[in-house]
């Protein structure tokens, strides 16, 4: 009996080697065998989509809920294109997963589907590796989970048409790999830095991506030194239930929050690469001492230029500089005694008129708040609707938020929910998008939610307007006829794609909704009517 088998057969058995049980995509001529092989001989799930680029946001989503590297498939040529928005999202985001492309047989160069894979994927900021030769697949395979999980982005493997009917022996060896290098800080810089802190009489700690896995010890630092937390946008919810956590640093802090931060005069950075919108176009760093801390060596001075710079663990980094304080017998900077804790998180409502026909923007999250199940996964799509349910509507942690903001598009958030929902089939998700997003990806992929038997509870906040746009004709004065669209019922095409709509336009029909979504027993639309006119401006 040989023990021969063919490539597309070794590499679906290469991802079951790696732990891959969910793999998303499209099948097409170039990958259609080893999604068959992959499913019914390995036992995988294969989840299949409307769009192309769809598969490889929803391996993004699953990657950041899960922890795990996310697997997407797709074919050839136009495949491959209409997944280069995913790719740059999960780039600019440094989410872990391998995209599985076919290309065209290397046998026929003049293929009508044939691009240059290499420079597509290279635009997007996604590794690429090759599939080198029938006989090294498993291993090419092994060789794309290892950059996947150490670039800590998308890595994309090229596999040639054909190749996959070859007869091979199956070679795959995991490369196994600690995901996250950085050791004790320590030297001059590191006594620079614990100097500040020392000598600051309002300290401040913020924490990033990059330090979610250290919120104890983190905390620990903070009360040592009796200094407030905050976090970036992207680490919302990481010091929940803290007394002095003062939520979202940056353009979306509280104006109670915003004011501690100008009194601040050290910010110790944890994890943080300090994004223009985190520092307010640096607006919030000058004259204060800041400390960065972080593993991704390109973190570190790409937005701001730290007084020291720590290229080190964070949770390490926290402990190391306890433990010098408590050395040098540091008092504690009192700065938290300052604090008033009422208005610190606290979100004033602005003023709104709410014209006949139209529901209250800002009013409705807040009844949404409190009445969304509270071990949601958070999913928000861009746009202008977003800035404020980042800053009214909770997270429990980082890893249940998922924002679909690295590439600042739109028309990502739907997919994203999906491959959330499965990294955690036992917790709702609850995706907020507006009009011009569920438009551009949401209504096409609606339907996979439905199929699978999500428990998914979609807000669209609908203006019939592309928004951003819509305010700066009116800004300048001008007819904004040309951001107006006239869409059909979202209630009514959620509800004729097997889910359930319901359309808001007062506050009764949001009694309406919020006991349908107490009631649900499939996907739930609920389709917010707001005046393009009437809705708070971005915040960013």
């Amino acid at each position: 009996m040989s023990d021969k088998i063919h490539v597309y057969q070794s590499i679906a058995r290469a991802l079951c080697d790696h732990g891959t049980g969910t793999m998303f995509g499209l099948m097409g001529d170039a990958n259609l065998f080893l999604v068959d092989h992959f499913v019914r001989d390995c036992g995988g799930r294969f989840v299949p989509v409307a769009h192309e680029g769809s598969s490889v946001l929803m391996a993004l989503a699953y990657a950041h809920v899960s922890g795990q590297v996310g697997v997407a498939t797709v074919t050839h040529g136009p495949a491959l294109t209409n997944c280069m928005t995913a790719l740059t999202e999960g780039a600019r985001g440094h989410i872990p997963m391998v995209l599985l492309a076919g290309d065209t047989p290397v046998i026929n160069p003049r293929h009508l589907q044939g691009i240059d894979q290499r420079e597509l994927v290279k635009a997007t900021g996604a590794g690429f590796e090759q599939l080198r030769a029938p006989e090294t697949a498993g291993r090419d395979v092994a060789r794309a989970f290892y950059r996947a999980r150490v670039e800590r982005r998308p890595v994309v493997l090229n596999m040639p048409a054909d190749f996959m009917w070859t007869e091979i022996t199956h070679d795959c060896r995991v490369l196994d790999v600690f995901t996250t290098p950085g050791g004790v800080a320590e030297g001059d810089t590191l006594d620079e830095a614990i100097g500040m802190i020392a000598s600051a009489r309002r300290p401040l700690i913020l924490a990033g991506a990059g330090a979610t896995g250290a919120r104890d010890k983190l905390i620990r630092l903070a009360d040592r030194l009796e200094a407030p937390l905050a976090t970036t946008l992207k680490a919302k919810g990481l010091f929940s239930g803290h007394p002095y956590n003062m939520d979202i640093f940056g353009t979306l802090s509280t104006p109670a929050a915003y004011d501690l931060i100008a009194k601040a005069d050290c910010i110790v950075c944890f994890g943080t690469g300090l994004h223009d919108f985190t520092t307010d176009r640096g607006k919030l760093m000058r004259d204060k001492r800041i400390v960065q801390v972080d593993i991704e060596p390109t973190a570190i001075g790409g937005g701001t230029h730290p007084d020291a710079a720590l290229l080190a663990d964070a949770g390490l980094t926290a402990e190391t500089i306890v433990y010098w304080l408590d050395e040098a017998e540091i008092a504690p900077s009192g700065f938290t005694r300052e604090l008033d804790t009422e208005t610190l998180r606290a979100h004033p409502t602005p003023p709104m008129r709410t014209n006949e026909g139209y529901i209250g923007y800002v009013p409705t999250l807040e009844r949404l708040e409190q009445a969304l199940p509270k071990d949601r996964i958070l999913v928000t799509d861009g746009g202008r609707f977003m800035t404020e349910v980042w800053c009214r509507i909770s997270a429990p942690d980082p890893q249940s938020f998922v924002v679909t903001a690295n590439f600042g598009s739109i028309g990502l958030g739907l997919q994203e929910a999906i491959g959330a929902g499965l990294a955690a089939p036992d917790r709702p998700v609850v995706l907020f998008t507006g009009d011009g997003g569920f438009m551009m990806g949401g209504l096409n992929e609606f339907n996979t939610a439905v199929r699978l038997g999500l428990d998914l509870i979609v807000i669209v906040a609908n203006d019939s307007a592309y928004g951003a746009e819509h305010i700066q004709f009116l800004d300048r004065q001008m007819d904004p006829g040309l951001t107006q669209f006239d869409w059909p019922s979202f209630a009514e095409v959620a509800t004729s794609l097997g889910g359930l709509g319901i359309e808001v336009r007062s506050p009764g029909d949001l009694d309406a909704a919020l006991a349908a979504i107490a009631a649900r027993d499939r996907p739930v639309l609920v389709d917010l009517r707001l005046d393009p006119n009437d809705v708070p401006r971005m915040r960013i």
